[in-house]
């Protein structure tokens, strides 16, 4: 009875810490939606020639939240793939605090933060820059509230708190399910499936790193602080790892080949970059 208690409080402190960004996100949609067609096409275009930068930027703070709040922005037509993709790789959720716990960590806390950095910011020119009109832009904010009725009459807050509160609750079933299977099969199985020093840990903690809320940082960061798990392999997971922005990708974006497109790409940077990282390291240990 205690477990599932426990994974009751769990699922509702990992929803509720996402309330003020579901709501920061949809309010900006819903006052963008409020504004000429002209302004809004114009911080389009800006956002999307330099969004990568800030979306790396922002993921590398140490909450989940922006990778959420950069789905629902991507998914109305405010950010571009690169930028969503930025975000999303530079995301670390709960490593960076639990680093910071570990006394001694410092070089190891703003190495992790480099590099993701340089991995995110990378991967999205390139995306942006490869994939440009790949996707034709036909996505609208509106398209987030279809048939809801409620802009002409309530303004943009209650239109936005509506919206927040509907995502709310699916992130809190969709944490709840995660939880209990975590609590009953335990984090110790799952850290059973990956090779110490082997240059396959990047494929398999890639995998892990899609598991959505913060047991997967925890798990790859508590391996890393133990030895279980090299760098190169750590970095691989935390780059999938973009909280529940992923799954609210898929809830609040239509168009599952792009939201497939996401995952594959997350996945393919994840693993180059930790394969990268691990081949580097070997010719360093050489010299």
């Amino acid at each position: 009875m205690n477990i599932f208690l426990d994974v009751l409080l769990d699922a509702v402190l990992d929803s509720v810490r996402m309330l003020p960004f579901l709501f920061a996100a949809f309010l900006l949609m819903e006052a963008l939606e409020h504004y000429s067609a002209t302004w809004i096409n114009k911080t389009l275009t800006t956002l999307q020639k330099t969004g990568p930068v800030a979306g790396a930027l922002l993921g590398c703070i140490p909450q989940c939240g922006f990778s959420v709040m950069a789905a629902n922005l991507y998914s109305g037509g405010v950010i571009s793939i690169g930028t969503l993709l930025a975000v999303f790789l530079s995301t670390s959720d709960e490593a960076i605090i639990i680093l910071m716990g570990h006394p001694g960590n410092t070089d190891s806390i703003w190495r992790l933060l480099a590099v993701k950095f340089l991995i995110a910011l990378a991967a999205g020119f390139l995306t942006d820059s490869i994939l440009a009109g790949k996707f034709p832009d036909t996505k609208h904010i509106e398209d987030l509230c279809h048939n809801c009725g409620c802009h002409s009459r309530h303004g943009i807050v209650k239109p936005a708190l509506n919206h927040t509160f509907q995502l709310f609750g699916y992130i809190f079933i969709f944490s709840g399910i995660l939880n209990l299977l975590i609590a009953l099969a335990g984090m110790s199985a799952i850290s059973t499936f990956l090779l110490n020093g082997s240059i396959l840990q990047p494929f398999l903690t890639a995998i892990i790193g899609f598991i959505p809320n913060c047991a997967a940082s925890v798990l790859l960061t508590e391996l890393y602080l133990n030895g279980a798990v090299s760098f190169a392999a750590v970095i691989s997971g935390l780059c999938t790892n973009a909280g529940m922005g992923l799954i609210v990708l898929f809830k609040v974006n239509h168009n599952q080949r792009e939201n497939l497109s996401v995952a594959g790409l997350l996945y393919l940077t994840a693993v180059i970059s930790g394969l990268a990282i691990h081949l580097l390291s070997g010719i360093s240990s050489m010299n």
